[in-house]
């Protein structure tokens, strides 16, 4: 994906709501979209999919200009999920997932079998809730459910505004890892818009930090941590908590070899290093590294956890 130069201006608006963009994406990438309400994230958002037309500027899709196809066409290949869910109230769950790949002419076999497919992918049991209606959902089913809709035509980019802001915390965690795991099932380029920080660190392959309609700093969680471009993204991420960077970090990354020496307790290689810091504030001075069924990959003391936070500020 392609965005070069976007402006959007509202009229009587004081100033720019999208102010000369441009951003890159590469296919398969996780963006988050980072900022305050008003910051214009959301704006350039629907710029892809032409709910919301640029004064100036181009967004092109797999190469193609947005603006080269009719926006219904447009919209049926870019899926997007939003806060409100809008699930049609009179259909099944079925017909809300099947109704983008009906437009397109999909045979009923194809269109069922891809509804039982999403069902499963977003962990709903195909059999139980295909022929439940919205009202008989909680919050976190639809939004699930939602997502799936979303899905069902095969879209090349998925965009989703907001998504899980409605929801209770609980909710709101399983439906973000349930948004990677189908990232790494799929592949699908993802524009995912919020101004919680939290949300933001816990999907992102890359944020994208805007201010005042423009982009002010776009890296990897660990490295805007690590390294703030200026006072308003530190601010904004609190990059000055050793605590949220250790999230980001994965106990493999600071692991030492296996020295022979006596260890109480385990943890996996996976696990954050803040997952690690628990255990050490329990009592723990040295842990093995477990690894799948492999065994013990390697060793990790309290010192390797504070090697990893410098290396990670001088990175």
């Amino acid at each position: 994906m392609r965005i070069r130069n976007v402006v959007v201006a509202y009229p009587g608006a004081d100033r720019r709501a999208v102010d000369d963009v441009s951003l890159d994406v590469a296919g398969g990438e996780l963006i988050v979209m980072l900022g305050p309400s008003g910051c214009g994230k959301s704006t350039l958002l629907r710029t892809i999919n032409r709910l919301v037309v640029p004064d100036s500027g181009s967004v092109e899709v797999d190469g193609k200009d947005v603006r080269a196809e009719t926006p219904e066409a447009l919209r049926r290949g870019i899926g997007y999920v939003i806060q409100a869910v809008g699930l049609f109230p009179h259909m099944t769950v079925g017909k809300n997932i099947g109704i983008v790949p009906e437009l397109l002419g999909w045979d009923r076999p194809r269109i069922d079998a891809r509804v039982d497919e999403l069902l499963e992918l977003v962990q709903l049991e195909p059999a139980r809730y295909r022929g439940r209606v919205p009202r008989e959902l909680s919050g976190g089913e639809q939004q699930r459910v939602g997502v799936a809709r979303a899905l069902a035509a095969e879209p090349r980019v998925l965009l989703m505004d907001e998504p899980f802001g409605a929801v209770d915390a609980i909710v709101r965690a399983a439906l973000q890892a349930e948004t990677l795991r189908i990232h790494a099932v799929l592949g699908t380029t993802i524009f995912f818009v919020t101004h919680d920080v939290d949300e933001a660190l816990r999907v992102a392959g890359r944020i994208v930090v805007m201010q005042a309609g423009k982009i002010v700093q776009a890296d990897t969680p660990l490295r805007l941590l690590a390294r703030p471009a200026s006072a308003y993204v530190e601010e904004l991420l609190d990059a000055k908590d050793a605590v949220r960077r250790l999230g980001l970090m994965r106990v493999r990354d600071a692991m030492a070899p296996v020295n022979g020496a006596p260890t109480q307790g385990r943890i996996d290689a996976e696990c954050s290093l803040r997952d690690a810091l628990s255990l050490f504030l329990e009592g723990a001075e040295l842990l093995a590294v477990g690894e799948g069924e492999a065994g013990i990959a390697g060793t990790l003391a309290f010192a390797d956890v504070r090697r990893a936070i410098a290396t990670s500020q001088s990175a």
